[in-house]
């Protein structure tokens, strides 16, 4: 529950800490005191937007702190625990507004973001007035309002459980039909991909050692055409060698006529020869060791052309050939193997959605009990709330092929205002005093369910008076021995029902104005309420009526 709120020069309000208390407490105050003012500084520590207007005039900036103490298993410290922000104690909200317009967002004392604070503050507080666009107004809240009365946690996150899977299923199948589907368009392609490729038979590497063969073998052609020229100087007709031989004879013959003359010479040419002898074995050895198979060089060309040209007919690499035609193999197996997956994955699909059916179907059966059950609720505090003749209809409306995450059936809240008429949803037939009162009937019938632990209503009673307001204040009083009752009212009726009673008063001369609160001991409630009953003037009749009053209601 809220335990106490500050506020710091936000409007007419220069400094103020009220200590709320468990129960209904009320706020009245004369029109004008700055009843308001309170709401939308609460609101401003609940998320709500900030304006540089909230700023009290001639201060650079207001702040409002709020204080909720609330169990440890509350939502709204999960909140702040998944956003990793300590939790011990009391839960903080505290909102810096400055006058440039800019704000700052504190929860338990660490900065955080306004989606935050606005996300814990409406786990902690809910605040209603004739106008309120939240729960009655708004449809899609509606399923969720019935679940909480119905107590039906379980049922719908078994309902989301069975969607999700479902879902998971639908897209498992989805995803698997298209491939079956691609593959069987490309299968023509890749059967006849998948032979040519088994034909040639590429392997991993085989392109590097084809080329490097391919560049040696055409090194060694050029190589021992060179080689064989030499070889054909020295062996062939126009050889020195037998030429050098028949002179180094004839010079032997000649060398014993004179002695001294010719020795050294043909001693030379022997050398020579031995020398041409020695160059004629090495080319011939290194020719023998050039000699290379021009088939082999055609085979290695042409298998080398043929992998190259299947590279780029697949627009891969050479060396990507091997594992291309395993992908294509693969795809092939799951094109034969994709029918009978096929038909597993539209089996599974088709049992998850049954599955969900039947969920989804005993949810909507529980919706509709649970929502006769609210309707009989919120018709019987219909009477005191001078609504006897006006009907509360839980309307629900289910399809059971428009599948849902929360199920099948669409809930709105409509109401017939007067026997006879046409019924319709709440927003378009109730009036704003109608709707206020439609929304405590409900907050009644939901109090131990789902609510906030601390509601505010404001002037929900206005535009009634006597019995009805009587009513309405009996009925906030029984809500709020189960949550935390936070009333702004005109009525005495509701006032006096209270158990702790806030005046809201200005005070100040005609250059500063300041809007106080004070907790009304009995005697001055009893005044305050006479204000109430008997306006400017109070009248003893009117005092005694207020004491006979609080008498009856406390």
């Amino acid at each position: 529950m809220l335990v106490q709120l500050s506020i710091r020069d936000i409007v007419l309000i220069e400094r103020l800490d009220i200590e709320f208390a468990p129960g209904l407490s009320v706020l009245t105050g004369e029109t004008g005191a700055g009843k308001s003012i309170l709401l939308d500084a609460l609101s401003l520590a609940l998320g709500g937007r900030g304006d540089a207007s909230l700023v009290r005039h001639g201060a650079t900036q207001g702040q409002v702190t709020a204080a909720f103490d609330v169990p440890l298993h509350h939502p709204a410290r999960k909140l702040i625990a998944d956003n990793a922000i300590e939790d011990e104690g009391d839960i903080l909200l505290r909102r810096v507004q400055n006058a440039d317009g800019r704000s700052r967002v504190f929860v338990n004392d660490r900065p955080a973001s306004v989606a935050l604070m606005r996300d814990v503050g409406r786990a902690l507080v809910e605040i209603h007035g004739q106008h309120d666009e939240r729960a009655l107004v708004d449809p899609g809240a509606h399923r969720d309002i019935l679940d909480q009365f119905g107590r039906h946690d379980t049922e719908v996150s078994e309902t989301v459980r069975c969607w999700d899977a479902w879902r998971q299923a639908e897209g498992d199948l989805a995803r698997h039909r298209a491939r079956v589907e691609a593959a069987a368009r490309e299968a023509d392609y890749l059967r006849a991909s998948v032979a040519e490729l088994d034909k040639l038979d590429p392997m991993d590497g085989e392109e590097t050692e084809l080329a490097g063969l391919r560049s040696s073998m055409m090194k060694a052609e050029k190589i021992a055409a060179e080689i064989g020229e030499a070889q054909e100087l020295f062996a062939g007709n126009a050889s020195p060698v037998p030429l050098l031989a028949s002179l180094v004879r004839r010079l032997e013959r000649k060398s014993a006529e004179a002695p001294g003359l010719l020795e050294e010479v043909v001693r030379s040419l022997d050398e020579a020869l031995i020398a041409l002898d020695a160059a004629q074995t090495g080319i011939d050895a290194a020719m023998r060791a050039t000699e290379f198979d021009p088939k082999r060089l055609e085979q290695a060309e042409e298998r080398l052309f043929a992998l190259r040209a299947a590279a780029r007919k697949h627009n891969v690499t050479v060396d990507a050939l091997p594992d291309l035609r395993a992908r294509m193999v693969a795809d092939l197996t799951e094109l034969d193997a994709g029918e009978e997956r096929l038909a597993l994955l539209e089996k599974a699909a088709a049992e998850a959605r049954t599955r969900y059916d039947a969920v989804a179907a005993a949810l909507s059966a529980l919706r509709r009990e649970a929502a006769a059950s609210l309707a009989d609720a919120v018709m019987a505090e219909l009477p005191a709330l001078k609504l006897e003749r006006a009907e509360f209809i839980v309307e629900i409306a289910t399809e059971a092929d428009d599948r849902r995450e929360e199920g099948i059936d669409q809930v709105e809240f409509w109401v017939r205002t007067n026997p006879g008429s046409r019924p319709g949803p709440m927003a378009k037939i109730a009036s704003g005093g109608e709707l206020s009162r439609f929304l405590l009937a409900l907050k009644v019938a939901l109090a131990d369910r789902g609510s906030a632990p601390t509601l505010v209503f404001d002037e929900i009673d206005t535009g009634v008076g006597g019995a009805v307001a009587d009513a309405i204040g009996a009925r906030l009083a029984r809500l709020s021995e189960r949550v935390q009752v936070l009333s702004v009212t005109h009525a005495p009726q509701v006032a006096a029902r209270a158990a702790t009673h806030f005046l809201i008063s200005k005070s100040g001369g005609a250059d500063r104005v300041a809007t106080g609160v004070a907790q009304l001991p009995r005697a001055a409630r009893q005044e305050e309420i006479a204000r109430m009953l008997a306006g400017a003037t109070i009248t003893e009749e009117a005092r005694a009526a207020a004491g006979r009053l609080l008498q009856e209601t406390q």
